[in-house]
């Protein structure tokens, strides 16, 4: 049983912890759109990307609505509380969801990366098999969060160490790999890194939350940085990697990502061929993306 089951919340508390779980189904809605109306303006190969980007938007917006109507259905209001109804709200569904969605989005760096052939295979199954170890361990550890005993402990540790060697193998990915990105997207590649960091490093934190704050506040924060974590560990990260592919396919000189180039504000100007001069990022030859 997850400790959000052993509290009752005040009007404020109930409220926000509905409006954020709605948030989250909202944004994940959205994403969605953009990922499938932007998809065309990556050259082919990337494209995969995109639409990987759109599955996560599916799968988190399905569990995002779901926590919702479990969270209004497991608690009813008394005159002075919000207790509970009899159905019990599971974050165990947040777990089913990231078996899904984390091998979806460290396979969507693989693609927009550039490692084919072997590499992305063996990639491929090592991003999987270390998520899923990841997620499941951490699953197994949450239905003994209440009581706090050994195997909370035990279980979160193993997931840790998951999560560690994942990281790892993320940054293996894109530093390794810099040399493939033209130079105006590779600070944004860097940037992938330290979002990756930030944003998974939130999820272990509202793992420990029962043991940080046991208290119906600290439920509130708990659901909060859930959800902050998933809007940025998906939506800003598949944004990105959107926007590293785009200028990707601009120097490979796929033609609507130029036109998408072009018309952002550089700062300098263009030649009669429609080339940008004096701005960030050149026009050179496409970098090598060997296998």
């Amino acid at each position: 049983m997850n400790f959000e089951n052993t509290f009752s919340y005040n009007v404020d508390q109930f409220t926000l912890i509905s409006h954020v779980l709605s948030l989250g189904f909202a944004v994940m809605a959205a994403g969605l759109v953009y990922f499938l109306v932007n998809r065309r303006t990556v050259a082919p190969r990337y494209q995969s990307a995109s639409l990987l980007s759109a599955v996560v938007m599916v799968s988190a917006f399905f569990e995002l609505l779901l926590l919702y109507q479990r969270w209004v259905g497991a608690f009813q209001w008394n005159g002075s509380a919000f207790v509970q109804a009899g159905t019990l709200f599971s974050n165990g569904y947040r777990y089913v969801n990231w078996s899904i969605d984390v091998p979806v989005l460290l396979i969507q760096l693989l693609v927009v990366m550039g490692v084919t052939g072997r590499r992305f295979h063996l990639s491929w199954v090592a991003f999987v098999v270390g998520g899923l170890a990841m997620i499941y361990t951490g699953y197994v550890g949450q239905f003994h969060e209440v009581d706090r005993n050994a195997p909370f402990w035990v279980w979160g540790l193993i997931s840790t160490v998951f999560f560690l060697l994942l990281l790892a193998l993320v940054a293996r990915v894109i530093f390794g790999n810099l040399h493939r990105l033209p130079e105006s997207a590779r600070g944004m590649a860097r940037g992938v890194f330290w979002l990756v960091v930030v944003s998974w490093l939130l999820y272990p934190g509202a793992y420990l939350m029962p043991a940080m704050w046991d208290s119906a506040d600290g439920v509130v924060a708990r659901q909060i940085t859930y959800t902050v974590a998933d809007v940025t560990s998906k939506v800003v990260y598949g944004v990105l990697l959107g926007l590293i592919a785009r200028r990707v396919s601009a120097v490979e000189g796929y033609a609507p990502a130029m036109d998408d180039e072009l018309a952002l504000p550089r700062g300098g100007v263009t030649d009669d061929r429609g080339v940008a001069r004096g701005g960030r990022g050149g026009r050179g030859g496409a970098p090598g993306r060997d296998g």
